[in-house]
């Protein structure tokens, strides 16, 4: 089997998985300029972090920082009306930093951390998806078409960085690869209080190439536990970017009907967009 049609076989697999659930998917949107930071650490002190079981990787346990801007989200359904209701949130800056777990014999990908430059997406993540989201100050810009610098300036912290990519043709990760370790995941599992959820996903595949890593500051990076102290930094990647469905969060161990949280998702998100609104007005926060 070649290279492209593994690859699309995990892809498929992973649609097919998502429409199988009445009412899937949730959202769609754009994944854009993506790019992922490496690092190696020690398992041991990582598992200590994490309330997932570890997915290794020749015995590797790995953590990685994703940057990139999340475009036109929207639900799938309600047409412009509903396009209309999340626009504030439909397009902003992410930072995360994920490791990779397994449940149930599924791999997937927990999030340690993750700052926005949105405001109000920060308020609706972490009760609906059970996501550690926080507010930070982003810049994402390209210096020319093989260098990029992002600067996030967090309360816990900055991180800077440059990204300087490989001139060649973006492709898939090869079956087996660290990169496909890395890069091909299709389901995230979340821990916000006692309740764990999990939300699956599905994307066309990564089309990547490696990217070389310059820091200039890490301060915020350190913050995210005590990992760091023994991480070291094996590779990056960039990639211009993939059309993601985002699934309904479910709780663990729920029948996976998603359609039992529809009205409980869009009350709490309408009563905190009327709430963003009245406090943009009295005080003049930006979106």
């Amino acid at each position: 089997m070649s290279e492209t049609l593994a690859g699309l076989d995990g892809s498929e697999t992973a649609r097919k998985r998502l429409l199988s659930i009445r009412g899937e998917p949730l959202f769609y949107g754009d994944w854009d300029n993506v790019i992922f930071i490496h690092y190696q650490t020690d398992p041991q002190e990582l598992q200590r972090c994490i309330p997932y079981h570890l997915d290794l990787y020749d015995g590797n346990a790995f953590v990685s920082l994703v940057a990139f801007t999340m475009r036109g989200m929207r639900p799938r359904f309600g047409g412009s009306l509903s396009a209309l209701f999340f626009k504030p949130i439909s397009t902003h800056h992410f930072l995360n930093v994920r490791t990779y777990v397994t449940y149930a014999a599924e791999p997937g990908i927990y999030f340690m951390q993750e700052w926005l430059s949105s405001r109000l997406a920060t308020w609706l993540g972490p009760c609906s998806f059970g996501l550690p989201y926080r507010f930070a100050q982003m810049d994402y810009h390209r210096n020319h078409e093989h260098e990029q610098r992002r600067k996030i300036e967090a309360s816990a912290g900055s991180f800077h960085f440059c990204a300087t990519l490989e001139p060649n043709d973006p492709r898939i990760c090869a079956p087996g690869s660290l990169d496909e370790f890395f890069l091909e995941r299709y389901t995230a599992f979340t821990q916000f209080g006692k309740c764990r959820r999990f939300f699956r996903i599905w994307h066309e595949l990564w089309r990547q190439v490696p990217a070389e890593i310059q820091i200039a500051t890490d301060h915020l990076i350190q913050s995210t536990g005590r990992w760091w102290r023994s991480a070291r930094c094996i590779g990056a990647n960039y990639s211009p970017g993939v059309k993601v469905w985002m699934g309904w969060p479910h709780a663990i161990g729920d029948s996976g009907d998603p359609s039992i949280g529809y009205d409980r998702f869009y009350e709490y998100a309408a009563t905190h967009y009327q709430n963003h609104l009245a406090n943009r007005a009295r005080v003049g926060l930006a979106l």
